[in-house]
């Protein structure tokens, strides 16, 4: 048996998700709490799509009008979650590629920044010669707003949330590959006005417009090309190995914790 990897790699790209999107957060989750407890394993890249979904922050969840504006969702087709990750509401299509980072840090490790870098070191990398394009920093009227928004020429097409837990971290990016910023930005734009009736003005005032895809910048490789970018841009971070599926533990693990996670979602 050859040395362990320093990095596992769980593409699913090629089959995007149809059913809670809750899971591939738990999936995350228990992977990183595996992690805690043993910090030896390898740390994990996780790439994922989904049909149809619109996935909450937990500050979007409190809004007034939260639980009518996700009914609203629901009726409409999509899949709604609030995560427990950082960040605002953002819409998924098979056009938007999440990619998360779980790796093992020391307790004592609390400085959330050099996780963020890491992050935007691999998307800038995987996008090559465009990469050099790319901007780190807030983008006003963005949604999913935060200081680690990246953007090409003021437009944002990806936002970057963190997870942490005692002894690991998870680092969840979501990016517009293909399609039209601007619709996605309707979509969060949409929900804001129902949600945010009576709000007191402290949630994203969305933009639709400084929104847009990587194709739409310039970058026409799409979905496919770009998970393989990420996958060779993490192999000069280090040792990387591609797992063939989920392992039973994690799944295991992640449907377990799931039922928990519905039954929060349910409040909203």
């Amino acid at each position: 048996m050859g040395n362990k990897p320093d990095y596992h790699i769980l593409d699913t790209l090629s089959a995007p998700q149809t059913g809670d999107v809750l899971l591939p957060f738990c999936r995350d989750e228990a992977y990183a709490r595996r992690l805690a407890a043993e910090p030896d394993m390898p740390s994990l890249l996780h790439l994922w799509r989904h049909c149809h979904a619109f996935v909450l922050g937990s500050r979007d969840a409190k809004l007034p009008q939260a639980a009518d504006a996700v009914r609203q969702l629901t009726r409409q087709g999509y899949q709604t979650a609030v995560r427990h990750s950082g960040g605002a509401a953002v819409p998924l299509d098979p056009g938007v590629v999440n990619l998360s980072l779980a790796m093992p840090v020391s307790a004592l490790e609390l400085n959330p920044e050099p996780h963020f870098e890491q992050m935007v070191a691999l998307i800038k990398r995987a996008l090559g010669a465009t990469g050099e394009q790319v901007v780190a920093g807030e983008i006003a009227g963005a949604y999913c707003p935060g200081s680690y928004d990246l953007a090409i020429a003021g437009h944002k097409f990806c936002g970057i949330a963190q997870r942490r837990l005692a002894k690991a971290v998870v680092v969840q990016a979501f990016v517009i590959v293909e399609g039209e910023g601007r619709a996605h930005g309707e979509r969060a734009c949409g929900f804001y006005e129902q949600a945010a009736s009576g709000a007191d003005g402290s949630y994203p005032h969305v933009v639709p417009e400084r929104m847009k895809s990587l194709t739409e910048l310039g970058w026409h490789a799409g979905v496919a090309a770009f998970g393989e970018g990420v996958k060779q841009a993490l192999a000069s971070f280090g040792t990387i190995e591609e797992i063939a599926m989920i392992p039973e533990w994690m799944e295991q693990d992640a449907r377990q914790a799931l039922p928990l996670l519905q039954e929060r979602n349910v409040q909203v």
